[in-house]
């Protein structure tokens, strides 16, 4: 499957972002899918993934409570919103597909991945 990322862009600290990730080639439903984050010189850290009926979702601690992801099979799109938006929420963001099938949240449970988009918090 292949996956498009789109959404990032620069925002006030505060603010709020949707991502959306478009998937083509295969079946989306068949798919897990989840979004990672990266800034420089560290590692991809887990954000959110979500089952492919869309039934069973969960998000990093780090963005409970703010980040929602969602899917719509239909449009074979996983999104992710973004609220109450962190400098320290400053990355490049990654969606990717997972044929495990289970919900994971280890970067290498996914076998397809996007491209990334930035999303930049200024404070």
């Amino acid at each position: 499957v292949q996956l498009q990322a789109s959404g990032g862009g620069l925002v006030q600290a505060g603010g709020s972002l949707r991502l959306s990730c478009a998937a083509s080639g295969r079946t989306f439903s068949f798919y897990d899918m989840g979004w990672f984050r990266q800034v420089p010189g560290k590692e991809r850290e887990f954000v959110a993934a979500i089952s492919w009926s869309g039934s069973y979702a969960y998000v990093s601690d780090s963005v409970k409570g703010r980040f929602t992801i969602s899917r719509d099979n239909a449009k074979n799109t996983v999104y992710l919103q973004m609220t109450s938006l962190q400098p320290e929420d400053t990355a490049v963001y990654y969606c990717a597909a997972s044929s495990k099938g289970y919900v994971s949240r280890h970067p290498s449970d996914f076998g397809s991945w996007g491209q990334g988009t930035l999303v930049t918090v200024s404070s």
